[in-house]
């Protein structure tokens, strides 16, 4: 059989391509002989994916609330994995900046806008009855999240705000570590102690953290924005960036907020969350002032930081 142009020239390209790499074509070809055809369920390891989901009650509703915490980490991911290519751009242009954060706000905008399952897709009481065999587990132990602050903005922005005008760029990553706000929400209420969900957590990343705080020192989203030429810093950009915050460290708590009070509230006094945390001092943007981009908003906007939006929640009857 007559051998077309064009497959010729791909044999010859392969040839050239594994030539190079040390390899024999003939043997990767007899591979693709013996290879099964691929198949969409092989692909994404679909039986894998659909057999992550134990419950630890009989409650049906705690199967939903597994998935949707899964479904929210590969969000996570999705949003690492563009903070990541950022990072390692070199060519500092305005237009590739801005489409991968209009990338990590549509991630956020479908997590945000998904919320609503966690808010009103569970009954109440089954909740209440089956988080108690969560203990200590909680969604604060999520490590993806505070990767995305840490490749987003350096660890003095997210040093509590009640003591970070003690703190600067030229203290180290440890010391900046020990002061991060969402620390200050995993604390006994009554002893003032770190929970176990906080120390299991540190145990369990805190290497990987340092690790991350180290590579990405002078080099978050926040300094790569900084470091662009005056002319890439285009409207477009600073307005997705406006966005990406508001997204990250307004909406996104807030929503945490409508579930807790959702779930957690009574008349006279709110339930514990399952790690112990203090969800009502820890949750409310306005309270804890993350800002990864501060140099983007003026004065009054950092000091009104959610406001609006908390005071909406703490006082219903002004909806």
């Amino acid at each position: 059989m007559k051998i077309q142009p064009d497959i010729a020239q791909r044999i010859h390209r392969l040839e050239e391509k594994y030539r190079n790499s040390g390899q024999d074509l003939g043997s990767y070809l007899d591979g693709l002989l013996h290879q099964r055809y691929l198949t969409y369920w092989d692909y994404i390891h679909l039986d894998t994916l659909l057999s992550l989901q134990i419950p630890r009650t009989h409650f049906p509703d705690e199967e939903i609330f597994i998935m949707y915490h899964q479904i929210t980490e590969l969000y996570f991911k999705l949003i690492i994995h563009e903070q990541k290519q950022i990072i390692d751009d070199k060519l500092q242009r305005a237009t590739f900046f801005t489409q991968k954060i209009n990338r990590i706000n549509s991630y956020f905008k479908t997590l945000i806008s998904s919320f609503e399952i966690m808010i009103n897709g569970m009954e109440r009481e089954q909740f209440l009855q089956y988080r108690m065999s969560l203990l200590p587990a909680s969604g604060f132990q999520s490590a993806q999240f505070r990767m995305i602050e840490f490749y987003s903005t350096p660890l003095e922005n997210l040093v509590h705000f009640t003591v970070r005008d003690r703190f600067s760029e030229n203290d180290s990553p440890e010391d900046l570590y020990e002061h991060m706000y969402w620390k200050k929400g995993a604390t006994d209420m009554e002893t003032g102690e770190k929970t176990l969900t906080l120390k299991q957590f540190e145990y369990r990343y805190t290497p990987r953290f340092m690790r991350i705080a180290r590579e990405v020192k002078n080099a978050t989203i926040y300094h790569k924005f900084l470091q662009l030429p005056e002319k890439e810093k285009t409207p477009e950009l600073i307005e997705a960036m406006k966005q990406l915050d508001t997204n990250a460290n307004v909406h996104w708590p807030l929503m945490h907020m409508g579930s807790a009070y959702r779930y957690l509230r009574r008349e006279k006094n709110a339930i514990d969350a399952t790690g112990g945390t203090n969800w009502k001092d820890y949750l409310p943007p306005s309270f804890q002032k993350v800002i990864f981009f501060p140099e983007i908003w003026n004065n009054s906007e950092k000091e009104n930081w959610g406001k609006q939006w908390v005071d909406h929640m703490f006082n219903p009857e002004k909806k």
